[in-house]
Parts: C-alpha cells; structure tokens; sequence
C-alpha cells in the first residue's frame, strides 16, 4: 500500500502590491482552505484572505534566524500532517531568497509543490537597466555578505538589507571601499518606491534599511583576507583529494620549502627596484612560498595541532610585542636601536640564558657570523679581530670575500669551514662572559663598556680565548 505525504503548495507573493502578483499564485490560494504566509509585512498579504495564519511570532520568540526558519518549517509541516494539504506564500517568488523553502524541500515529511511568481530581482533589473547574465550579476544575501561575497569583485546584487545593523555591518566587512556610487533599491513596485546613488562611506547615515532595501554594488575590491581564505581552502580540499598532497607531511616537503624560498631570492636578484621590472614573477614565487606556508598550517591542522589562523595570529602579537617603539611608549630612532631591542625582547621571551641562542645552526658560515656579531654588539662585545677599511658600496666587501675564499684555496683552507671555526670561538667567549655577568646579577646589555670590557678580561683568563 502506498501512503501519501502531507503536501505544501508554495507561492509567492511577488515584490509588491496585488497587481504583480500571477494568476497562478491567485488560483492556488483559492484552491486552498488553510494558509499560511511567513510574514504578513507584505503589501499583498490581503489576497490570502482574512483567515490566512501569519507565522510572524517566530521572529519575536526566536533568537537567531536558524531558529526562526526551523520554527516556521515546524509549524508548517504539522499543519500540513494535520490538513493533508496546506498553502504557504512568501514575499517575491518561492526559490529567490527563502531559506524556509529551501528547508521544506529537504524535509521528507511531506510533498511541496512550487507556484512560480515574479521576484524583487525582475524589478530591479528593469529599473537598474541592466542584463543580469550579460553582466554577471550575483546575488547575495545581506544578512551572509561577508561569506557570500567572499573574493566577488561585482557587480553585486545584495537582497535583504533589512536592518540597521545588516546595513552596518554590510559596510564595515569591505575594508577597501569602492569608488563607485551604490544604487538603493527600497520598495520596488510599491508606492512608496525609492532608487537612490549613495557614496559608499554614506551609506549607514544616509539609508534607513527596511524589508524591502536592496543594494546593487557595481564593482568590489577582493579583500586581501577574502582572498586568503579561498587559498586556504583551496588547499584543504588538496590535501583531501589530491593523492600527491595527502600523502605529504611537514619533514617531506623539507626540499620544497628549500627550493621555492631560493626562487623567491633568485627574483628578488632579478627584480629591479626603481622601474619595477620582475613584479610578476616575485609575485608568483612569493605566491609559490605561500603555499608551502599554508601547506604547512593544513597538515598541521588536520593533526589537530594549530592552523593558519594560529600561525597568522601568532606573528600578528609577536610583532606587536616586539614593537614597542611603535605600540607603546620605547623610543628607537634608528634601525640600530631596533635591531638591540629585538633581540633583546626576543631573548627574554624564548627564555633564553645567552643572546646567542637560536641561531639555526644549519646556516652557512657566513650568515652564521653576521647575525653572532650583531647579537654579541647588543652586549656590548665583537670579535678580538683585524677590521679593514672599505670603500663605499657592496662590490668592493664582495670582491674582498671573493678574494679571501681565492687566499683560501691557495693555502688549502676550507673557507668555510675556518669561518664556522671562528666563530665557534667567539661564540663560546660571548657565552662565557654572559654567564659570568649573570652570576653577578649583571646585564650586560645595560652596562658601561669598561664593565663589558673587565667581564671580557675574567673571561680571557678563563678561556684562553683572544
């Protein structure tokens, strides 16, 4: 034996008063004992007739809008149990907009049936003169414009603005205004119908938002965080669904990070600062490494360990906290002074008991030495060797260590290796003076030269070092 569902005929009530409502929407709700309708905020709600059951009181006792459609759907679908067949309306046309249609078509408790009716959209088109489809119009829910327009650069078609707040927050989610105008759309098709052009940054001093506000945007900027999320997402449907990519974890891309951080060096060789030649492709390369960044963050999130949400805010506070001179009240007046500040806040965050902890130890030599001497300067120490006189620029320190790495081979010595071993020397010198300082209860970042200076002589003695 078959058993028949409970149906629901579903229809609209077009965008505004009686006259645009179809004769198919009318025939319905004539074939139809009980009805129902969403809203009775709706200029055409009198052709339902006098005993129509308006479901307002869910927007009253609800607190969320997810509440308020499944207790419409709830509502209607018992009525439908209890009648066998019920009619529903809705503003404009059952499938533009309406959530609570959308829920009744997935519930499997009854039948629905769609009556077609005429939209807001129908009007806006004709009044804003415009091909939806010839221009790529997409519309969007305004209550949802900071997902649903996520990455769209217009034009946008935005339904639903119905409250101060949505128009708010519609506003305050687009951090790169747009230049153009924005046309209102309110009340189309009714009496009391306005089209106006606002500037963007009027819109929430200059509109009073209602049920039946729309906006069309003419073109957006993406967000730079929009864009963000979409590679983030991007990425995550990879790891799920290319084989490649699920099979990766952080130790096997090790040589992809490598390599893409060195294309990303060799176009910034080929990038010309001044004309700006070679933008596109530091930017692909830039691109390219960070992939490997949010590659990372999604492997690390699908462990259930931190994801690029961590990571971004992480380096978000890290940098704010080690910028005091620009969020709080340290003065710095030169990239010198900064630098010593870094370290120093660096230092005492990770904990650590020597300025020269956390060099990687995997960098070459010579990037080893610049960054222990420029440590060792922040208390007040430098390596105990010659110092020779440059003329200005780059090239002639370049020909210099070229000419060295030559004397080197000459004389059968490993260059690097001789400059890793000295600065292993001074490297334990800074480390044992440091640690005699600290014993004392003395910070040589804040001490007088002759005090770094007598550590240093206590530190010789002990050491053999010079």
């Amino acid at each position: 034996m078959t058993l028949h569902r409970p149906g629901v005929t579903v229809v609209g009530l077009g965008p505004a008063g009686p006259e645009l409502c179809n004769t198919a929407t009318l025939d319905a709700i004539a074939a139809h004992r009980h009805r129902y309708v969403r809203t009775a905020r709706h200029p055409s709600v009198g052709v339902l007739g006098a005993d129509v059951v308006a479901l307002d009181h869910h927007y009253e006792t609800a607190e969320s809008f997810e509440e308020v459609y499944a207790g419409v759907v709830a509502e209607v679908v018992a009525a439908a149990d209890a009648h066998g067949r019920v009619l529903y309306a809705v503003p404009g046309s059952p499938m533009v907009a309406e959530h609570t249609v959308e829920l009744l078509l997935a519930d499997d408790r009854v039948d629905v049936q769609l009556v077609p009716a005429l939209s807001f959209v129908d009007l806006a088109w004709v009044r804003l003169g415009i091909d939806p489809l010839a221009d790529g119009v997409r519309i969007v829910d305004g209550r949802r414009f900071p997902v649903e327009a996520a990455g769209e650069r217009g034009p946008l078609l935005v339904a639903q603005v119905d409250t101060a707040e949505v128009l708010a927050d519609l506003v305050a989610s687009v951090p790169d205004p747009p230049e153009e105008p924005v046309v209102v759309l309110q009340g189309l098709g009714g009496p009391d119908e306005r089209i106006l052009t606002v500037a963007w940054e009027d819109l929430s001093t200059t509109v009073v938002a209602d049920h039946l506000t729309s906006l069309f945007i003419p073109r957006l900027a993406a967000p730079i965080a929009v864009e963000l999320q979409r590679f983030a997402e991007l990425v995550a449907i990879l790891r799920r669904e290319c084989p490649w990519d699920a099979d990766q974890t952080h130790t096997s891309l090790r040589p992809h990070l490598l390599e893409e951080a060195h294309e990303v060096l060799e176009a910034l060789d080929d990038y010309d600062e001044a004309s700006g030649d070679g933008s596109e492709a530091l930017e692909e390369e830039l691109g390219d490494l960070l992939f490997q960044v949010v590659f990372h963050s999604r492997i690390a999130a699908d462990d259930g360990r931190f994801d690029l949400a961590d990571v971004a805010r992480g380096i978000h506070d890290k940098l704010r906290h080690r910028h005091p001179h620009v969020f709080g009240d340290v003065v710095a007046a030169d990239s010198g002074t900064v630098l010593a500040n870094w370290d120093r806040i660096k230092q005492a965050e990770k904990g650590r008991a020597s300025s020269l902890d956390g060099i990687p130890p995997t960098l070459p030599a010579l990037a080893t030495a610049q960054k222990v001497v420029r440590r060792a300067a922040g208390v007040g120490m430098a390596p105990g060797v010659p110092t020779v006189a440059l003329p200005a620029g780059g090239d002639a320190l370049g020909d210099l260590l070229l000419g060295m790495a030559v004397a080197a081979r000459d004389a059968g010595v490993d260059a690097e290796e001789a400059l890793r071993g000295a600065v292993a020397r001074f490297t334990a010198e800074v480390r044992a003076v440091e640690a005699m300082a600290t014993a004392d209860g003395v910070d040589l970042r804040d001490a007088d030269p002759e005090v770094v200076a007598a550590y240093r002589g206590r530190g010789t003695a002990t050491t053999g070092h010079s």
